[in-house]
């Protein structure tokens, strides 16, 4: 009998196949203690085990390449952290064998990034698999992965190790479904980056029978067990239209009456060009700089090592617009040397803007770099700052970019309630707007985007958070002024339609989502979406502004 099962769909597209459950997880070794002159031995094994992994790892993500070659030389160096390893020999020296003090002093750092914050925490499933890797080692068992199978599959898994979703096979796993995760893991982001569509945060996943035959709609995250012949026609049917209007769509974004609608990408750095110069992006509309200072949060990187990378970005988009966010430190990206170490709630602390400007100097190389960079290059360069509040910090940013010599329009990110209100006020400091969905619906709603009890106050879907973007969009209007999206939202193809319809002047996302956003806006007039716009906003739940969008958009 078919049933419905809702996650979070966080990859577009359909899977219809059976269901293949991933491998088992490491079992926890025996805590049994060993003799004093055994430790140098075992310490010698663990160091051994850690730099096999590692090399594995690399050795992967050479194969993988792209965005998952990032991910996985990011896991190699936390298998290699100094402090890690540091923690792990010092539990053999006081008597844990090597894979018992690998497991403990993991478990350790596990804790603390389950509680550091969404991005760290979304860093856990990494910090696991690296220590199932190296423990599987030790013990000489074979590592748990993708199963073996000759004929295609929906994959099951309780969470997706980077290293397993980098190299899967799209031709044999049609997609995946997850009990853990969220729109931000490694998983997800590698999901969109294959093609393959993906839900997570599905609970009880992991109880869906070996065999079962299911339909995933990574768009929507619904999962159909056992579909009736009707409902598999039906999602085929509109896999396969979906398809068609995807390869008939290209150029620049627009509605069907030829409102233009720039699509963008959102990049976190040099490896994410390519797959955004395949999908036709029209310029980076969000350029996340903070992975070059997540590397060491002892201190900030180079002034060289920033220019080598912001102009690795702006060469790949010449003519193009590429709109820089400064960094965005603090909350769920804390760096030693620039955030407080004892906010009670760093979250409504000191972050983003207001940490670069109490570090000027951090601020000044990064501008310095980035004009730099930009110099004798044909491409638009907009530089923004993350976590404006008012006009005073908005002045602030464009101060310091003019101190820095930057030839580049300055803007402000729209994260705070208090800047959609006073959006005009802001727009006589700055020359454009960019909205940050995630952050906006965790401000207006008082819902912390780490806390699943309240996720349904995160749907971008919230006619309030709809309002606040109309309000923004407007006041640019006035001001004659640009206003862009660059969070989540935009990467949804009916909401897409929606905030163009609000007045939103571009849209920047993953990759992957352009196809699909671009064949979207290319079905409707402006007229359309601003009367699905205005349903949205009419209703009272983000359920409700959904369906009365998709009955505009549909003619019903």
């Amino acid at each position: 009998m078919e049933t419905t099962l809702r996650g979070v769909g966080v990859s577009h597209g359909v899977a219809i196949g059976e269901v293949r459950h991933m491998g088992t997880a490491v079992l926890e070794p025996p805590a049994k203690q060993i003799p004093a002159e055994e430790a140098e031995r075992e310490q010698g094994r663990a160091r051994q085990a850690v730099e096999a992994v590692a090399a594995d790892l690399t050795a992967r993500g050479n194969l993988a390449g792209g965005e998952a070659q990032h991910v996985l030389e990011a896991q190699a160096m936390m298998a290699q952290d100094p402090e890690l390893m540091a923690d792990v020999e010092r539990r053999i020296a006081v008597g844990s064998t090597a894979e018992r003090g690998v497991y403990d002093a993991f478990a350790s750092y596990r804790a603390l990034l389950a509680n550091a914050g969404e991005y760290l925490a979304g860093r856990v499933a990494d910090l696991d698999d690296v220590r199932n890797r190296i423990v599987a080692r030790l013990l000489g068992v074979p590592m748990p992965g993708v199963p073996d199978s000759d004929e295609p599959y929906v994959l099951i898994a309780r969470d997706l190790a980077p290293a397993d979703t980098a190299l899967l096979d799209p031709a044999l796993v049609l997609g995946f479904v997850t009990e853990e995760g969220g729109p931000t893991s490694h998983s997800a982001i590698l999901a969109r980056a294959l093609g393959v569509p993906a839900v997570v945060a599905l609970p009880g996943a992991g109880e869906l029978a070996e065999g079962t035959v299911i339909a995933v709609d990574g768009s929507t995250g619904e999962i159909f067990v056992e579909p009736s012949a009707g409902k598999r026609a039906e999602m085929e049917s509109a896999a396969a239209a979906r398809k068609a209007a995807l390869s008939a769509s290209s150029g620049p974004g627009a509605t069907s009456d030829g409102h233009k609608v720039p699509l963008l990408a959102n990049v976190g750095g040099p490896g994410d060009v390519p797959a955004a110069v395949e999908a036709g992006a029209e310029g980076v509309g969000l350029f996340r700089t903070e992975f070059l200072f997540l590397d060491d949060s002892k201190r900030a990187p180079s002034e060289e090592k920033q220019i080598a990378a912001y102009r690795a970005v702006l060469e790949a988009f010449p003519e193009g617009r590429v709109v820089v966010r400064v960094l965005d430190a603090g909350a769920d990206k804390p760096l030693d040397f620039l955030t407080p170490a004892d906010e009670p709630n760093p979250a409504l602390g000191v972050r983003g803007l207001r940490s670069l400007l109490d570090h000027p100097d951090v601020l000044r190389t990064q501008l310095t770099a980035l004009s730099k960079a930009a110099q004798g290059l044909p491409v638009h360069l907009e530089v923004m700052a993350p976590m404006v509040a008012d006009r005073a910090d908005a002045r602030a940013f464009a101060d310091a970019c003019r101190e820095a010599g930057l030839q580049a329009k300055f803007g402000a990110m729209v994260e705070i309630p208090s800047a959609a209100l006073r959006a005009r006020s802001i727009l006589r400091e700055v020359e454009f707007l960019s909205l940050g969905t995630n952050d906006l619906a965790q401000y207006t709603f008082a819902a912390d985007r780490q806390v699943g009890a309240v996720s349904r106050l995160q749907d971008p879907w919230q006619p309030a958070l709809l309002d606040l973007v109309a309000l923004s969009a407007e006041a640019a209007g006035a001001e004659g002024k640009s206003c862009g999206v660059c969070g989540e939202a935009a990467s949804d193809p009916l909401l897409a339609c929606v905030l163009t319809g609000l007045g939103v002047t571009s849209l920047s996302m993953g990759a992957a989502s352009i196809p699909y956003v671009r064949a979207t806006l290319a079905k409707y007039t402006l007229a359309q979406c601003e009367r699905a716009a205005s349903a949205a906003r009419a209703a009272d739940s983000a359920e409700e502004a959904r369906v009365a969008a998709q009955a505009v958009l549909s003619g019903e």
